[in-house]
């Protein structure tokens, strides 16, 4: 037994009746007076009392106050409140097992409410299983899951879809602030980021901010110079090189160094080891350059771009023709191939960075149909294949698009790995499932 499990069914009222009317569990305090629960009270999630707030009839008299809920009576003594005045306006003392009487540091002593015979056999089940240690990344309800309503699992997965955009704002927000409101570098930003992956993202978001995207807009025509000047940036271009490619990228960098007093970041920063060919930095900046290449403005690119099928086109860069042999400098392959990005990869950088930079600028200058439009997006592209997904997927739930695997990252992240199931829609219709 847990205080948050108390907690959540004295918010929810979830207790098994005895003479079940609309307002009336048959709930009666240690000493025989009936309880008639009007409003719990607000949950506290700071220091105080659990529930501030609460209206209650006692003995058919209405009282106003607090509630505090222990497992114990006498956890009150062990939690010092009878010293505590702040205490002193507890109406009642909720608790799972009554084993001591208390009193408040005025000297009154309030009612106590003992749970435990109201609490329902498959309630409590309900919670143990929920709450059991299971096989590292397994979802708690996995195997119960089925029994939700598919309306109320759909709209969760929407709550849950913002919850995940939000997330993400901050992100957005720091960026935001840093450029001091420009959405424009901040899309610049944050596409770099996400153009580096998981484990390129700080070099990446690193070499944007070292390269003033002014300077980028000026040789958009030139799309060799474009790349000289990012792999420069970068640091991957210092020493001696066999290739022509790469000598030409490196007299290009020097003359634009000299001029403008470029200073590359270093190029220890950069992460090859572990990583699939196609995703070495040296692929993923010479597809920037691309994109970079195709506009100089790349917010007010996006921002009417309401067909998924047009961002994805804009997002499929390739690299330079001489990374079709390619993926280091120097060390050419055995086989050709065309370095592009995929649908997969540009529909991450939907998701990942247009999305929520979408969004934000919707909640910001109050334009719904832009945050609309974000959502749109998310349900125009299909959903994610990872591991988290088909986690789910074995367990019944098959997302139809993005925004769907978006919401069931979210629901694991930051509800099932946390075992937070008190505070899931899902945990809640299966415990209160009796």
């Amino acid at each position: 037994m847990t205080e948050a499990f108390l907690h959540y069914v004295w918010q929810h009222q979830m207790f098994a009746s005895r003479e079940h009317t609309e307002h009336d569990c048959g709930l009666t305090t240690t000493d025989g007076q009936p309880v008639v629960v009007l409003h719990a009270g607000e949950p506290n999630h700071d220091a105080g009392p659990d529930f501030f707030n609460a209206r209650l009839r006692i003995n058919g008299l209405e009282w106003a106050g607090n509630v505090e809920i222990h497992i114990h009576s006498s956890d009150w003594n062990v939690h010092r409140h009878q010293r505590d005045a702040a205490y002193n306006n507890v109406i009642l003392h909720v608790v799972y097992e009554h084993d001591a009487d208390i009193v408040l540091q005025n000297g009154k002593i309030p009612p106590t409410l003992e749970l435990k015979p109201y609490l329902h056999p498959s309630l409590v089940a309900n919670y143990e299983t929920l709450m059991a240690p299971s096989v590292a990344n397994a979802i708690p309800c996995s195997g119960r899951v089925g029994e939700v309503p598919s309306f109320m699992l759909t709209s969760y997965l929407e709550r849950l879809t913002v919850e995940r955009i939000e997330a993400k704002a901050a992100t957005v927000r720091r960026l935001l602030e840093e450029s001091h409101g420009g959405w424009e570098q901040t899309c610049y930003w944050l596409l770099a980021r996400y153009f580096g992956g998981k484990v390129n993202a700080l070099p990446f978001e690193l070499l944007a901010k070292s390269t003033d995207p002014r300077l980028l807009a000026r040789w958009a025509d030139n799309r060799q110079r474009l790349e000289a000047l990012l792999m420069g940036q970068a640091g991957l271009l210092e020493g001696y090189f066999e290739d022509d490619y790469p000598r030409a990228l490196q007299a290009d960098y020097e003359a634009l160094r000299a001029g403008a007093g470029l200073s590359p970041i270093g190029d220890y920063l950069w992460k090859f080891y572990c990583l699939r060919p196609s995703s070495f930095p040296t692929i993923r900046i010479s597809q920037f350059a691309d994109l970079m290449a195709q506009t100089r403005n790349l917010f007010a690119t996006l921002l009417p771009m309401t067909d998924v099928k047009e961002l994805e086109r804009l997002f499929s860069r390739r690299a330079a023709p001489y990374w079709d042999t390619h993926y280091q400098f120097d060390q050419a392959t055995a086989k050709a191939s065309v370095k592009h990005i995929g649908r997969t990869q540009a529909d991450l950088l939907i998701i990942n960075a247009w999305v929520p930079l979408l969004f934000i600028y919707g909640v910001d200058h109050g334009q719904q149909h832009y945050k609309d439009q974000a959502l749109h997006l998310l349900t125009q592209l299909a959903a994610e294949n990872n591991a988290v997904v088909r986690r789910w997927q074995e367990a019944g739930v098959s997302p139809s698009n993005a925004a769907e695997s978006q919401a069931l990252l979210q629901l694991t992240n930051n509800y099932c790995s946390q075992r937070r199931c008190l505070e899931c829609r899902i945990g809640y219709q299966l415990l209160k499932h009796t």
